[in-house]
């Protein structure tokens, strides 16, 4: 808990970080843009965490470095979960625990981000962008006063489609986006459980700069 605490924190600085960093105006002439997001995440394919969960968000900023082409940096965070009823779990040569257990995989994709952007300096802009870099996912369960878990790396690709709409000339608009995520991190033992690579696809809500 203490870990997470620490990496929200950081994600928090960087995020007020881009914020600040560039200047709030949806004009043509203005090149940098920036938006904060609500991120709702759905995990395919994995049942250790297979719910799906608001509990995310998502920050990006960057530069266009023509009129549709943008450069940039994001960093997002999901937590998805799943309770597993009660049922005998093999502790190796300890025997067996017999309870239920809370299922949790939290995930902190950073990196890069291009995208290209459509009528730029037109009240809706729609886009489309690619995020890629390293991804931390810690995968845990909790049972009884107990927690197993695993701490990994992996690799982070995704594509995603979105539209930013600014009804004023100057001042934020609203950010919606639809993305597919991949990434190749690995568990080898959580007791009887064993995955690799995480599958997600998802939406996004939020304030764009």
């Amino acid at each position: 808990m203490k870990t997470i605490k620490y990496i929200s924190r950081i994600i928090a600085v960087v995020a007020l970080t881009l914020i600040f960093a560039i200047p709030a105006k949806a004009q043509l002439s203005d090149n940098g843009y920036a938006n904060v997001d609500w991120n709702f995440n759905v995990p395919i394919s994995n049942d250790f965490a297979d719910k799906a969960s608001g509990w995310g968000m998502n920050f990006e900023g960057g530069y266009f470095v023509t009129d549709g082409l943008g450069l940039g940096l994001f960093v997002a965070y999901s937590s998805n979960h799943k309770y597993i009823g009660a049922r005998q779990i093999p502790m190796g040569t300890s025997g067996t625990l017999y309870t239920d257990q809370q299922h949790t995989v939290f995930q902190i994709p950073f990196g890069a981000a291009v995208r290209y952007q459509f009528n730029r300096g037109g009240v809706a802009q729609p886009y489309i962008a690619a995020k890629l870099g390293p991804e931390y996912a810690k995968y845990s369960t909790d049972f009884n006063v107990f927690e197993d878990k695993q701490n990994t790396w992996g690799f982070y690709i995704s594509p995603e489609i979105g539209l930013n709409i600014f009804p004023w000339s100057y001042g934020p608009g609203l950010h919606l986006a639809v993305y597919y995520s991949y990434a190749s991190n690995k568990v080898d033992k959580i007791f009887d459980y064993s995955y690799k690579g995480l599958n997600n696809f998802g939406f996004r809500v939020g304030v764009s700069f």
